[in-house]
């Protein structure tokens, strides 16, 4: 039986990336016309047939698993990456189910509804899920991938932005601003992304000499839910690096009932660029996180994935940049 064309072998056949493959085929901009119409002609010529061939392996239905506890109803990033996912996999003639895991069956190992009924043929499980439960999907998911986030202990396809970059960035913007006494906000093994930010925040530290205070890095959830964060009593830190802009936005609050202003008495720096710092009072210094292109990553890997079953996982990185709002103040 002749096998497939995959994205891969037209990458390779116009000396291209697949992501560029993907746009040209899907009518996305960033790509000009003649490497457009030269990845259709190269696609026409060696017979790939898309997406629409997976049909014959259970549908085109894939399925957005979730973590309750991360979806705000007042809106998240989370909810922000799964529009874009919707939209994607539109594009793509693909339909999509999202179902929420409670913490209770997650523990349990309970397989989400839409496993367990097969009404999904592959599955994008969104927000950090537990090594065992990642396992489980695994074990009975045929196309997986991890968006936001990664198991090292498993051998899967992972979509992620570069935290440990991010979490870099941040701290070193505000070494610029003159600060030196600078904390980390964050439970730092609650989450992978968490702990790649912390590790970014530890290098700028070292790297320009600094103290890195186990005292001023605060813990700001236990599992999934934020509890009221416990600051030093004395001998605070002029700036924070918090983990996500949610917690920065929490941390303002918190701050100010203590007596405190941001970025008058102490800096406060996020990470997302997420709705939420925008709408903080003040506006939050944050790291950018594309979430249309996050999704298309996600999207391609699937289909990649679905494509070569028997490929190599990878695990996908995604840069973020720095954007400068109002919460840093220059000392």
């Amino acid at each position: 039986m002749k096998k497939a064309v995959t994205l891969i072998d037209i990458a390779k056949a116009c000396d291209t990336s697949n992501v560029t493959v993907s746009k040209a085929l899907a009518g996305k901009s960033g790509v000009s016309d003649a490497l457009r119409e030269k990845i259709k002609q190269v696609a026409d010529e060696m017979g790939y047939v898309g997406v629409k061939s997976t049909q014959n392996r259970g549908g085109n239905t894939i399925g957005v698993l979730i973590p309750s506890k991360f979806i705000n109803p007042n809106g998240s990033f989370y909810w922000a990456l799964y529009n874009a996912l919707v939209t994607r996999l539109k594009k793509e003639n693909m339909f999509c189910i999202m179902e929420n895991l409670d913490q209770e069956d997650e523990d349990r190992l309970m397989l989400p509804h839409c496993i367990e009924d097969k009404q999904v043929s592959a599955l994008i499980s969104l927000g950090q899920l537990s090594k065992n439960y990642a396992k489980l999907l695994n074990d009975n998911v045929k196309d997986l991938v991890l968006l936001d986030y990664y198991v090292p202990s498993l051998d899967l396809d992972a979509v992620v932005t570069n935290g440990y970059s991010g979490g870099y960035k941040l701290t070193s913007y505000l070494i610029k601003m003159g600060h030196k006494k600078i904390g980390y906000i964050g439970s730092k093994f609650a989450t992978t992304s968490i702990f790649d930010r912390y590790m970014g925040y530890v290098k700028a530290m070292i790297e320009h000499g600094y103290e890195v205070n186990e005292k001023w890095r605060i813990d700001d959830r236990y599992k999934r839910d934020f509890i009221t964060m416990t600051f030093p009593e004395d001998d605070m830190p002029t700036a924070f690096v918090c983990n996500c802009d949610e917690v920065a936005y929490r941390a303002i609050r918190q701050l100010r009932g203590m007596g405190y202003n941001v970025p008058e008495d102490i800096s406060i720096v996020g990470y997302d660029n997420y709705l939420i710092s925008e709408v903080s009072d003040p506006t939050i210094t944050t790291i950018n996180v594309d979430a249309d292109y996050m999704a298309d990553l996600a999207v391609m890997t699937l289909m990649d994935r679905m494509e070569e079953p028997d490929g190599k996982p990878r695990i996908r990185t995604i840069e973020g940049d720095l954007v400068i709002k109002d919460s840093v103040k220059r000392i």
